[in-house]
């Protein structure tokens, strides 16, 4: 009997219309291109278009366009595991949303909550049910709109200028063939830190309703972050996960073909490339146009760099992210 495994056969983005450059924002804040390019890298984002933009819908387009890449009809999916801390509302998941937008009704879906690892906690998930044998065609996804959750003032310009809204999807399949597959997935998460980058409210271990007034003018239903708390764990963590990727596969850093990183930092990525000795081209960026997309930052990225040829078959990938919670993780893949 064969051994499974699971593959990528399709890949797909959306991102919304409206390009947000840098100086668009100084009419909100105090800030600068200059300002936001030293500490980011972002030159630009995109937000949503109310009224024509949801989570789900843009989870859908992304999905539309990897199933059409990997030559499938919708009806091959037998999964969805969806990733999104900024779902459409606080309850079903997206994901709900998204199967019933692509007719995909009675089909299991997952909804999970692993913030800027969102999408490689996906993967991995997809990649257990796989192996296991349990499904064979499953949509992985990652899709966040957090323009409408930023502070966009003097007081809240440190997070709101880092931040995005699009989607990303992958169609994995299962596959016998050990030359191109999902080589090891690998999950790490560190709770004790989690008020570092988060958003209060609404939550429900309050003592009356979950929003009123006086929970509104506290202003926590607003992203929090310690900026440099979060950007110490980060460097650490990226290099550790994704050595320990390389590690259980018997590789060393020179063996990466390609290393897409979460979109947090342009800082954070350089710093990591630099200390991992990697050359431009084994490191991929799109930070500069999206800024971050949280749980779509990844397949965003890996979808662009595939279109762009930086990925091609036999090639070793690395995906690694570092995010809230605080939550790590890398993927590293033969394509």
């Amino acid at each position: 009997m064969n051994t499974v495994y699971s593959s990528i056969k399709g890949l797909g983005f959306y991102v919304p219309d409206n390009i947000v450059t840098n100086d668009d924002l100084t009419q909100y804040m105090d800030t600068s291109d200059a300002w936001i390019q030293e500490r980011t890298g972002i030159k630009q984002r995109r937000y949503f278009t109310y009224g024509k933009d949801t989570n789900a819908s843009m989870a859908t387009a992304a999905s539309r366009m990897a199933l059409d890449r990997a030559g499938l009809e919708t009806s091959a999916v037998d999964l969805i595991v969806y990733a999104t801390i900024t779902p459409d509302y606080y309850f079903p998941g997206s994901a709900f949303l998204m199967q019933r937008e692509l007719g995909l009704e009675g089909i299991g879906v997952i909804d999970i909550r692993n913030q800027c690892s969102g999408f490689v906690y996906a993967l991995s998930i997809a990649d257990q049910f796989i192996k296991t044998g349990m499904y064979k065609t499953i949509l992985v996804v990652g899709s966040e709109i957090q323009s409408s959750l930023l502070n966009k003032s003097n007081e809240g310009r440190g997070v709101a200028v880092i931040f995005g809204d699009g989607a990303g999807a992958a169609v994995l399949q299962a596959t016998t063939d050990p030359e191109h597959r999902v080589l090891s997935t690998h999950l790490h998460a560190d709770g004790r830190y989690a008020e570092d980058l988060y958003i209060r409210d609404p939550g429900s271990s309050r003592e009356g309703q979950w929003l009123t007034e006086a929970t509104l003018g506290e202003g926590n239903y607003n992203v929090t972050m310690n900026g440099n708390a979060v950007f110490k764990h980060a460097v650490v963590r990226f290099m550790e996960v994704i050595n320990e990727s390389l590690t259980a596969n018997g590789y060393q850093p020179d063996d990466l073909s390609l290393l897409v990183p979460h979109q947090a930092n342009i800082r954070i990525s350089g710093y990591v490339q630099q200390q991992m000795n990697l050359p431009d081209e084994k490191v991929f960026n799109n930070i500069q146009k999206y800024g971050n997309t949280t749980a779509a930052s990844i397949p965003i990225a890996l979808t662009e760099a595939f279109e762009q040829g930086r990925i091609k078959p036999g090639d070793l990938v690395c995906l690694a992210a570092f995010g809230s919670g605080f939550t790590w993780a890398s993927a590293l893949i033969k394509w």
